[in-house]
């Protein structure tokens, strides 16, 4: 904080405003918004702002702020509605303010008489023996066409360790200041929720080209690339003797296998098709990038393994991965329509490792490998790389040599 620095709730929002056009992160902001408000007199001890966020795993994030840190400490919380954390929810404050269509709760602490028409929530109890005096909590809702997904409003509560507490002209600043910080915070949490739903739907590295402007049709790059493809043992077969409702978790179980073990060895998931896998490993050396292939092929047989056993003790159908490897020259970019493109790969390559993953079945292995993969791989790699023999690639004009890993 600058020394000297205007502290008027005008001179916070402008803070606010210039923080949020800086692309200052939420915990930063909120660290540095609580900070502001103790220098204007506020005697804050504590402060949680939660925000509800678009995310595959987590619902949203909670910005824990106390006087002894100047940073919020950044929470990620769960669904809510259903799970572990259900039944706490609907004990909370929060879910209180929501059901009654309340903007904003008060409660002296050490005083529970004093808003007797508010329940004595379990979360009282422990911040009246953490040793605070005073609780204000503050729904800032959006209006409908300023919702996105799940994020319906800003939820933060404040509180004090002082006699009496907070004052009323205390709790009119933070009334004024509530929608300045919500409309910074949503715009920092908007950025956030792009990246996350392009690196999701993309890939990690597709989406942060996306999100750094590659988004014209036709704009790529002429990359070498060790190639991915793999797909389930018999996935037709599955979806035609299993019930319905099995096969997205069937999808999803092995999915974690197949996605967790690349990007683990560094590589980039684009695409996932059905039961298939289309991935790149990327790095300055070749031989690198295939050292890192062929260990993400080991975890995955490893966990598919184990998986596998998972799934016949709870009864439940089980399959194997096929995995081609090949390594070969391809577009990198921007493909489609005028108003619907995919960031992917494109090329002669692109097909030729998945008609290696298709032989996995005839050959009756598990990986299969390109003999221009083996070439690209490193001398240490290359005693595990053992020729199956010539085969004829659908749609592919020779022969190819086909090697195995042992494994």
């Amino acid at each position: 904080m600058e020394r000297n620095e205007v502290l008027s709730p005008a001179a916070l929002t402008t803070w606010l405003i210039e923080k949020s056009l800086a692309g200052v992160g939420e915990a930063e902001m909120v660290g540095g918004f609580c900070e502001r408000l103790v220098h204007a007199s506020v005697p804050l001890a504590r402060a949680i702002v939660l925000v509800d966020t678009l995310h595959p795993i987590y619902e949203g994030r909670a910005y824990r702020w106390n006087r002894r840190r100047s940073q919020a400490e950044v929470l990620e919380y769960g669904r809510t509605r259903d799970g572990p954390n259900a039944e706490a929810w609907r004990r909370s404050p929060l879910y209180y303010m929501i059901e009654t269509n309340q903007s904003i709760m008060r409660r002296r602490l050490t005083d529970p008489s004093s808003s007797p028409e508010t329940p004595d929530f379990a979360t009282f109890v422990e911040l009246r023996n953490e040793g605070m005096t005073d609780y204000v909590a503050l729904v800032t809702r959006f209006a409908p066409t300023g919702v996105i997904g799940e994020m319906d409003a800003i939820y933060s509560f404040w509180t004090s360790d002082v006699v009496p507490g907070f004052d009323e002209n205390h709790i009119a600043m933070l009334q004024a200041l509530i929608n300045p910080l919500a409309a910074a915070l949503k715009c920092a949490s908007l950025a956030g929720i792009a990246a996350t739903l392009v690196e999701t739907y993309l890939g990690r590295d597709a989406g942060r080209r996306v999100l750094s402007g590659r988004i014209e049709r036709g704009v790529a790059d002429r990359i070498s690339a060790v190639l991915w493809y793999s797909d389930l043992r018999g996935y037709t077969r599955i979806t035609d003797t299993v019930a319905p409702d099995q096969i997205i978790p069937l999808l999803n179980d092995y999915a974690d296998v197949v996605i967790s073990a690349i990007h683990e060895a560094g590589g980039d998931v684009l695409k996932l098709i059905g039961d298939g896998t289309l991935a790149i490993f990327r790095e300055s050396d070749i031989g690198d990038a295939s050292h890192a292939a062929l260990n993400a092929a080991v975890a995955v047989r490893r966990n598919v393994i184990e998986l596998n056993v998972r799934r016949a003790n709870s009864g439940l159908p089980s399959t194997d991965v096929y995995l081609g490897l090949h390594v070969g020259e391809v577009f990198y970019g921007n493909v489609g329509s005028l108003d619907r493109l995919d960031f992917t790969v494109v090329g002669p390559a692109v097909n030729e490792v998945s008609r290696i993953a298709a032989m996995c079945r005839s050959v009756e292995r598990d990986v299969l490998l390109s003999a221009a993969f083996v070439s690209a791989a490193c001398p240490a790699d290359r005693h595990r790389l053992v020729s199956v023999g010539r085969y004829a690639l659908r749609g592919i004009a020779r022969a190819q040599e086909l090697y195995t890993l042992d494994f």
